[in-house]
């Protein structure tokens, strides 16, 4: 497995893949503002970094890495990165891709001095917070982000000692 930045011809690839995993795999209503986020890897990518996961010559995963103080970190410290919108094409799951993701994000952080990384998600969200979990994330809850009235997401945080 590779994982490396996206190119700009990827872009539609990446966001039919986010927008597949959020929206079909029912974590968030097609109807949702959100939805278009999603899917708006361009937009995206002119603010945050936008990385792949490469199997067998094909994109198989992504996440997107905002720096603090960016549109796209809208918890992190200015001393932490967060990921966002981390996504596994369903073909591969249980094959590591959110894992390497996961820790490829911890690597870039730890190699820029980051003190730690931040993220949302959602309790649905069983395997991924799975992959956190056994990565060493913890649960913050007066860090957790009401995107909506009454629609909170739990944040985690990993620290590098």
């Amino acid at each position: 497995m590779i994982i490396r930045a996206a190119s700009p011809e990827q872009y539609d690839e990446i966001g039919a893949l986010t927008v597949e995993v959020y929206v079909d795999g029912g974590f968030i209503p097609e109807t949702s503002p959100y939805a278009a986020e999603l899917g708006d890897t361009a937009n995206r990518a002119a603010s945050a970094d936008i990385l792949v996961a490469e199997l067998d010559g094909r994109i198989v995963g992504s996440v997107t890495v905002a720096r603090p103080g960016t549109i796209y970190a809208r918890l992190a410290a200015p001393d932490e990165i967060e990921f966002r919108m981390l996504a596994v094409d369903k073909s591969v799951r249980g094959r590591g891709v959110g894992t390497t993701l996961v820790r490829h994000v911890l690597a870039l952080a730890a190699a820029e001095g980051f003190r730690g990384v931040v993220i949302t998600t959602m309790d649905q969200m069983v395997d991924a917070r799975r992959i956190y979990e056994r990565l060493g994330f913890v649960r913050v809850p007066e860090r957790d982000s009401e995107v909506a009235p009454g629609f909170v997401l739990p944040t985690l945080e990993y620290r590098f000692s």
